[in-house]
């Protein structure tokens, strides 16, 4: 994992690769959310910064995973949430945690940070796909507040 957490990337990309692998794991195999947060934390060596914006990210997720989900699924109708990429699943989850309930970082950035998760972890076509349900999110969001 310390591959992927380069010296050059920043503080919050650097949560939201753990807090995806975090969510991933959860997802996919049902481990513990806070002991996986610990063991992935703790095998690379970060600020508490990090390590607490990790925690921010994944707890937001999964106290409002019901109602990300039921976005998911009415922005990406075509796309059953349980059928998704469970990485994709948990991309999407991420990046409208922060846009729509998070509010701590501009909505293009929550995007574009989406983006490069799923071209990094995802499949060949898991950015075109992860850009167009969270496009249709942000832009609903806009009718919703303009």
């Amino acid at each position: 994992m310390s591959g992927l957490l380069g010296a050059k990337m920043g503080i919050r990309r650097k949560a939201r690769v753990i807090a995806l692998q975090v969510l991933f794991e959860v997802d996919s195999v049902g481990h513990d959310a806070e002991e996986t947060v610990d063991r992935l934390v703790s095998e690379v060596t970060l600020p508490e910064e990090v390590s607490d914006f990790t925690r921010e990210l994944v707890g937001g997720v999964l106290t409002n995973k019901d109602r990300i989900d039921s976005i998911i699924q009415t922005h990406a109708p075509a796309w059953p949430v349980a059928q998704l990429a469970i990485i994709d699943r948990n991309i999407l989850r991420l990046a409208i945690f922060e846009i729509l309930l998070n509010n701590k970082v501009p909505v293009k950035a929550a995007i574009n940070e989406a983006v490069e998760l799923a071209k990094t972890f995802g499949s060949e076509n898991s950015p075109k796909f992860i850009n167009g349900v969270l496009g249709t999110v942000s832009a609903g969001l806009s009718r919703e507040r303009g």
